[in-house]
């Protein structure tokens, strides 16, 4: 799932998804306080667009130029910072934001778990880290894509530091539809804390 990966899928239609912020994020973030958000895998920017609406001040973070393209066009009014860049290999300022957003995001479990500590480092102290994904259960596994060789909310979770207060860690019926063409009904979902 690479650049060139991402660039074909977005580019094989003038939308690929709703436009609309995802269902985690407007549920777990609506009664945070605005400070600096990162939004990590940005897409089309709906959730980093959501979140400047609100009055955070928005880094939003995707790997494809095609969807960051988009996202731009779609929030001229805005002030977001558009990045183009992978977190995975480069990973963001440690402990400046007050909200990390990760929502459906394929993360890569990887020995040593770097780029998933490089994401934790950046929730800044008293700061939120919150991770949206698809249940397991409703997620296929085939040749081109085992579920099983990413980061679940779950998993995360239970990296976590007695550093971090967990404030949500379930699996929930989703409060928007699912993306055409897929049968994803529950979400898996974590909220927590980094200790002040």
């Amino acid at each position: 799932m690479n650049q060139q990966f991402w660039d074909e899928r977005y580019g094989s239609s003038d939308q690929l998804f709703s436009g609309n912020p995802n269902g985690v994020l407007v549920t777990e973030a609506s009664d945070l306080t605005p400070g600096q958000a990162l939004e990590v895998g940005c897409g089309e920017g709906a959730d980093a667009i959501w979140l400047a609406r609100r009055g955070w001040q928005v880094t939003a973070v995707d790997i494809s130029r095609v969807a960051l393209e988009r996202a731009a066009a779609a929030s001229a009014d805005l002030d977001i910072s558009w990045q183009h860049g992978d977190p995975t290999t480069t990973p963001p300022p440690a402990g400046a934001f007050d909200l990390v957003s990760v929502q459906y995001f394929p993360l890569l479990r990887e020995p040593g778990h770097s780029a998933l500590r490089g994401l934790l480092a950046a929730v800044a102290p008293g700061g939120t880290l919150l991770v949206g994904g698809h249940d397991l259960a409703d997620l296929p596994s085939d040749a081109d894509f085992d579920p099983a060789d990413y980061y679940h909310p779950a998993d995360i979770a239970a990296l976590l530091d007695d550093g971090w207060t967990v404030l949500v860690n379930e699996t929930r019926a989703r409060t928007t539809p699912p993306p055409p063409g897929t049968h994803h009904t529950r979400d898996t979902v974590l909220k927590a804390r980094r200790a002040r």
